[in-house]
C-alpha cells in the first residue's frame, strides 16, 4: 500500500487524480481535514509521510511545498509549471525516449508536462532529434482547448446561464505571445528560439487539438506527409498511449474533444506536396493533467504504466 498525498486536492487536477487513485486498491490517500488544507505544519507532516505528493498548486505554493520535504524518501509529482524547466528536477514525459521513462522511474522530483506543450512536444522533439526539421525552424501552433483547462473560476464562468456572449465563441488568448508553456516547449525540443504560440479556449469542456503547420522546403530533410507519418509511427510505435492515425483515418473534420476522457494521445499527418500539417488531439485533463501524473506515479513506483488508466 502507498501512501499518497495530494496538495491541493480541491482544484481541477488535484481532484481529477484523486477521482482516479480512489478506484484503486492499492493507495492510501491522505486526507488533511478543510480547515487543516492550508495549514503549513499539516501539510509538511503529510509531505514528509507520503511515498509520492501530487502538487496541484499555483507556482509559489509549489515551490514552498517542496521546501518543507525533509524525507529524502518521499517523492513529488509537481503538476504546476514551477519545475518544468528546473535544474535536478525530470520533465514527465515518457514517450520522448526510452532514456526519459528510465529516468522517471528512477526520479524522486518529476514535473508533469503542460497541456499545450504535450501536444507541442510530442509532435516537434521527434523531429529536431532525427534531424528533420532543424533546432532554428520558425515553428508555429495553434492550440484549441476546453475550458475546464482554465480550472474552477473558468468552469464557472462558462456554466453560468447568464454567461456573457463572448463565451459562444472560440477565444483567443496570450496575445502578447508569453504563454507560460513556452519555456518548457523551447527546452524538451531543443529549439534556438520560441515558437509562435496561438492557444484558443473553446465552449466545450474538454478536449485539446495541437496543429504545428510545416513547409517542406523549410525541413532539412524534404519529408512528405507520408514520410513523416512513417516516421512517427516507428518513433512511437512501442508506446501504450500515443498513436499514429493512418492516411485512411484522416477525417474531414477533426474535433478537439475525440479523446475526451481518456490518457491517450492521437497523431494525425496530412497536407499536400508543399505544406504538412500535424496535429496532436488528447485529453487536457487526461494525458495533459492527471492522466499523465498518474502515469508517472505508475513508472515510479514500478507498475505498469496503464494501471487505473484508459
Amino acid at each position: 500500500m502507498f501512501n499518497v498525498f495530494i496538495d491541493g486536492r480541491e482544484g481541477t487536477t488535484g481532484l481529477q487524480i484523486y477521482d482516479r487513485l480512489a478506484k484503486r486498491g492499492d493507495c492510501n490517500i491522505l486526507v488533511l481535514p478543510e480547515d487543516k488544507r492550508k495549514d503549513v505544519a499539516a501539510r509538511k507532516e503529510c509531505l514528509n509521510g507520503a511515498d509520492i505528493s501530487f502538487l496541484c498548486l499555483p507556482d509559489a505554493a509549489a515551490r514552498e511545498a517542496v521546501s518543507l520535504i525533509e524525507n529524502k524518501h518521499s517523492r513529488v509529482i509537481d503538476a504546476s509549471t514551477a519545475h518544468r524547466t528546473a535544474e535536478g528536477w525530470v520533465y514527465g514525459l515518457p514517450e520522448l525516449s526510452d532514456e526519459r521513462r528510465e529516468k522517471i522511474a528512477k526520479a524522486d522530483r518529476v514535473a508533469n508536462p503542460g497541456c499545450h506543450a504535450t501536444g507541442f512536444i510530442t509532435l516537434v522533439a521527434p523531429l529536431v532529434k532525427a534531424g528533420i526539421a532543424g533546432a532554428d525552424y520558425p515553428f508555429v501552433a495553434h492550440s484549441v482547448t476546453g475550458y475546464s483547462g482554465g480550472g474552477k473560476k473558468m468552469i464557472a464562468e462558462y456554466e453560468n446561464e447568464s454567461r456573457d456572449k463572448a463565451l459562444d465563441s472560440p477565444r483567443q488568448y496570450s496575445l502578447a505571445l508569453s504563454h507560460k508553456h513556452i519555456p518548457e516547449m523551447v527546452k524538451e525540443c531543443a529549439l534556438a528560439h520560441a515558437p509562435i504560440f496561438n492557444p484558443i479556449v473553446a465552449d466545450f469542456y474538454c478536449g485539446m487539438c495541437v496543429t504545428v503547420p510545416l513547409y517542406k522546403s523549410l525541413l532539412l530533410k524534404k519529408y512528405g506527409p507520408d514520410d513523416i507519418r512513417e516516421f512517427f509511427a516507428e518513433y512511437y510505435a512501442s508506446h501504450n498511449f500515443l498513436k499514429v492515425a493512418k492516411k485512411e483515418e484522416n477525417p474531414v473534420y477533426l474535433a478537439a474533444n475525440e479523446l475526451a476522457g481518456t490518457n491517450n494521445l492521437k497523431i494525425y499527418v496530412s497536407g499536400n506536396d508543399d505544406m504538412i500539417l500535424l496535429c496532436s488531439v488528447f485529453d487536457n485533463l487526461g494525458k495533459g493533467a492527471s492522466g499523465a501524473a498518474v502515469q508517472n506515479m505508475n513508472i515510479m513506483l514500478g507498475l505498469d504504466e496503464t494501471f487505473s488508466l484508459v
